[in-house]
């Protein structure tokens, strides 16, 4: 059972509602920038290595952008899948109610900070990629 008000619910459905029409219109324009430039073209004719290099991380900075994008937008498609539901505002892990401070900072939480916390924990990098 979540706690949150109607006025709070119906805001939080705009907000996430409008995030995801800018997120679709930031993917679209950059699919249709890569797709009508080419990335040498970004830097240039690629005359050497050095150009070489920089086309190359703006291809990864674009597929990176992307990805991120397409994951939020994801989230996004998961808490209007929960608000259609009934589900919004409720802890998938544990069936408490989110906190409102939470959702108003992450519309798109799932979990309450105390599972959410807990997953991080578990999910704690390797002693490998600590430095």
């Amino acid at each position: 059972m979540n706690d949150l008000t109607k006025e709070q619910q119906e805001y939080l459905a705009e907000w996430i509602r409008a995030r995801k029409v800018r997120l679709l219109e930031e993917i679209r324009a950059v699919l249709a920038r890569s797709g009508k430039e080419r990335y040498a073209d970004l830097v240039g004719e690629v005359g050497d290595t050095g150009d070489e290099a920089v086309g190359s991380v703006l291809r990864d900075v674009t597929e990176a952008e992307i990805i991120r994008d397409v994951g939020e937008v994801r989230d996004i498609v998961a808490a209007e899948q929960r608000l259609s539901a009934g589900r919004y505002g409720v802890c998938t892990d544990c069936g408490a109610a989110i906190d409102y401070k939470r959702l108003e900072a992450y519309p798109t939480a799932k979990r309450c900070i105390t599972c959410q916390q807990r997953r991080e924990k578990t999910r704690a990098p390797s002693q490998y990629t600590k430095r």
